[in-house]
């Protein structure tokens, strides 16, 4: 049976490390440019260079890299899948032939960068959520998205969508794999056949996973309202954001780091 238990999107470890006690704007920040310049970076030594700037990010926040990498797991096959279908699918010099199939060496080449971006994508983002804390990240999110207030955009709102789905995302995952054990349970199958077959087992675990997101969804709503909860509109805070000089040597450091790198890889 698949487990969910893998995924690290969108779980919280408390801890008093270095990253801990950043300014959460500062994390969102790096995070967004560590995504943006990945996609700017086109080779190995680039990759390279940002697995560096990860591991020390992984050290410093004080989580088990055996748990971080643990994540890997459930996108593993979309992993293998992007590296195969560049490999045969990009133009080249031929390596190997069988009928239509063709791997080229621009292929492996270009296969592999894909499958590193995500693997370094995945990880990067999974520290943001792993380090801060629910409210700390609504807090952060919002502060980022004050200024729009002047364009009519609701950033209390928007920021506490945003991280409330971020937050659902293991509860849900969890939800499912209860689902899946009380339909085995009852004799359901979710592991013979191809994987076509198995796709169409999991079909029977819509139903319930979506009339359990909206049950939760309810009790969410009706706990807010029983806390008087009418929006970001005249709310105080208890914690105020303020960036040290930890958080300008980070956020300082990070741009002109992953930026070189963009720019010279």
């Amino acid at each position: 049976m698949p487990s969910f238990r893998n995924i690290t999107i969108g779980q919280y470890i408390p801890g008093d490390s270095i990253l801990h006690q950043l300014d959460p704007r500062t994390k969102i920040l790096v995070t967004l440019l560590l995504v943006i310049g990945l996609f700017f970076i086109d080779s190995f030594w680039g990759y390279g260079a940002v697995a560096v700037y990860i591991g020390l990010a992984i050290l410093l926040s004080g989580i088990p890299p055996r748990f971080l990498f643990r994540g890997l797991r459930p996108v593993l096959a979309i992993i293998i899948l992007t590296f195969v279908l560049n490999s045969f699918m990009t133009e080249g010099e031929p390596i190997w032939q069988w009928g239509f199939l063709v791997l080229t060496k621009d292929g492996l080449v270009r296969g592999g960068m894909l499958a590193v971006r995500l693997i370094l994508l995945i990880v990067g983002t999974s520290i943001l959520t792993l380090t801060t804390s629910p409210i700390a990240l609504t807090d952060g999110l919002e502060s980022l998205l004050n200024p729009g207030k002047k364009m009519g955009i609701p950033a209390h709102e928007l920021a506490m969508m945003m991280t409330i789905a971020l937050r659902f995302i293991p509860t849900l995952l969890e939800e499912a794999e209860k689902i899946m054990k009380a339909q085995m349970a009852r004799g359901a199958d979710f592991e013979s056949g191809n994987l076509i077959q198995r796709a169409k087992s999991l079909l029977p675990l819509l139903v319930p996973l979506f009339v359990s997101a909206f049950r939760r969804a309810d009790e969410l709503a009706v706990a807010m309202e029983a806390r008087c909860y009418r929006g970001g509109e005249g709310r105080t805070k208890l914690n105020l954001l303020v960036f040290r000089a930890v958080d300008y040597l980070a956020l300082v450091g990070s741009v002109l780091f992953i930026g070189y790198l963009a720019w010279v890889f």
